[in-house]
């Protein structure tokens, strides 16, 4: 089961994307459970809800699926928390030693955009870097929590995020902060879908990312310094985890920040995948020009 949301920008339509015993995937009209995917939601038992209305056939097949927009499979969460550094490798390229602790950083809550909507490069960018992540979606709230297994049963589910990063603002001099360097406009893709925690092995995921059709990242999460179970307690120690707030793990190693690639430019297209969990593509424009494509609007294959 899959969990999107389709439509236009503040217009989109809770939906949930389910294969028939006839091996056909179909689209499902949500609304008559739920307005939207948020925290509320997803604390309430949504995703259980979801899978007993697609069994029992109570939710409508939802017309002209595959010609909407795709949106953020999360409406805006209240939190966006980031790890940094969390493959050894990544950092190697970044110039730094593994962590022995979690790296902790926030982004903007309306940084949150659509998988495939155009990306733009801010207008005195010159190091505007992707980062392909696994995404964990909280399902609810939580604080202090005791053990590592506990932290595990908080997890609603899974998504991909592009954790863009501009890193002029970010590194570099005195004024460098990751604040500045990670919170532009649109620079949390995510989705296309949210995937239940109980159909994914977060433990063994490949990621990969392109740029214009090139290969950059390719890794598993098997080598991600803290899985997910020991972020989720380790953040737990430091601030309340609440339902629907979304948890960014880490980028591997393959981004323009190791000096082996170009940054991004107008025009360029970055793809990203994990496997089981979809697949992005935003084509970039450097921001005052405009989009001069339909890229906002295009859908995965």
């Amino acid at each position: 089961m899959k969990i999107a949301r389709l439509g236009g920008q503040g217009r989109e339509v809770p939906v949930v994307i389910a294969t028939g015993s006839n091996g056909v995937e179909r689209s499902y009209d949500a609304r008559p459970l739920t307005h939207d995917i948020d925290g509320a939601f997803l604390a309430g038992g949504g995703i259980a809800r979801l899978r007993e209305a697609v069994v029992r056939g109570e939710l409508p097949e939802l017309e002209g699926a595959g010609a909407l927009r795709i949106g953020s499979p999360l409406a805006r969460p209240n939190n966006v928390v980031c790890i940094g550094m969390n493959y050894a490798a990544h950092a190697a390229e970044s110039g730094a030693a593994p962590p022995t602790i979690p790296v902790v950083f926030l982004k903007p809550n309306n940084t949150v955009a659509g998988p495939f909507d155009a990306s733009p490069i801010p207008p005195l960018s010159a190091r505007y870097d992707w980062e392909v992540e696994l995404a964990v979606v909280i399902g609810r709230d939580v604080s202090y929590l005791s053990s590592v297994g506990e932290a595990a049963g908080a997890v609603a589910g899974y998504v991909i995020a592009n954790d863009l990063s501009e890193r002029e603002y970010q590194i570099p001099g005195a004024a460098g902060q990751w604040t500045k360097g990670k919170s532009l406009p649109k620079s949390t893709p995510l989705g296309p879908w949210l995937v239940p925690a109980d159909e994914v092995d977060a433990g063994a995921l490949q990621l990969r990312s392109w740029v214009n059709g090139q290969p950059r990242q390719d890794s598993n999460t098997v080598d991600l310094i803290f899985d997910v179970p020991t972020v989720i307690h380790h953040l737990s120690q430091y601030m309340v985890l609440e339902a629907g707030d979304v948890i960014l793990t880490g980028t591997p190693e393959g981004v323009a920040l190791s000096g082996r690639f170009p940054y991004l430019q107008d025009g360029d297209v970055v793809e990203l995948e994990i496997a089981g969990l979809g697949r992005q593509r935003q084509e970039f424009f450097r921001a005052g020009a405009g989009p001069t494509n339909t890229a906002a609007t295009a859908r995965e294959a």
